[in-house]
């Protein structure tokens, strides 16, 4: 599932008339990178969840057979967070684990290794951490020797999620439909011992204002 339902609020006046998705880092819509990622990783089935100019989202993706990839399309009438839209979308995902993509970062992470199989036996979800951006630089979690999640402390330095994982249904057991973040149910995995995550030391960037988008379009543009 690539998440693609977001206003963008941060980015605005860009996101005015662009979905967030759609905007280019070096001449190519930050969705796209995911899209051939996930093709390259053998994936062929894609969810995208879309709601703030989703028309513009579903003209350029269309069917994803030009990345020889079926996609289909959860429509929100109102965007519904990460796990609200996660739980609305349940019915075209099935009931084997699947791997959830935010579709405003750019990475490099191979996908490939977070394919079926990846799940450990009591993981509710295995997430992708990184090293913490200038920007959140006490990160989100702390991942231990053992690669389980833990709630960062007061002042500590953790790791910040990279909005890459992998979830099993279970996970989103008990929702309510409606709007819902992430956070707490990831807080929730936490509390249970069945959140697991591991590094990327690669390159990964939250694309979350339009002076970052551009510095990061500046230095993939020059091969930096």
């Amino acid at each position: 599932m690539v998440l693609a339902a977001g206003v963008g609020e941060r980015m605005r006046p860009l996101t005015d008339r662009t979905p967030k998705p759609l905007l280019s880092v070096a001449g190519v819509p930050l969705i796209e990178y995911h899209l051939r990622a996930l093709s390259r990783a053998g994936v062929r089935d894609v969810v995208i969840n879309v709601s703030h100019l989703a028309g513009q989202i579903i003209d350029f993706c269309g069917d994803g057979s030009r990345w020889d990839l079926a996609i289909a399309y959860s429509r929100e009438e109102q965007p519904l967070e990460t796990a609200g839209g996660i739980l609305q979308a349940l019915p075209l995902l099935g009931e084997a684990p699947f791997l959830v993509v935010n579709g405003d970062v750019w990475t490099d992470f191979p996908l490939e290794q977070l394919l079926p199989g990846t799940l450990r036996e009591g993981e509710a979800a295995h997430l992708v951490m990184v090293d913490s951006p200038p920007q959140h630089p006490l990160g989100d979690f702390v991942l231990d020797g053992e690669g389980w999640l833990h709630r960062r402390g007061e002042g500590e330095r953790g790791y910040t999620y990279a909005g890459i994982g992998i979830y099993c249904a279970a996970f989103l057991e008990g929702l309510a439909p409606g709007k819902t973040p992430l956070r707490p149910l990831l807080d929730r995995a936490i509390d249970a011992g069945t959140l697991g995550a591991r590094h990327s030391a690669g390159r990964w960037e939250d694309v979350g204002t339009p002076e970052r988008l551009l510095a990061l379009d500046e230095a993939v543009c020059s091969g930096r």
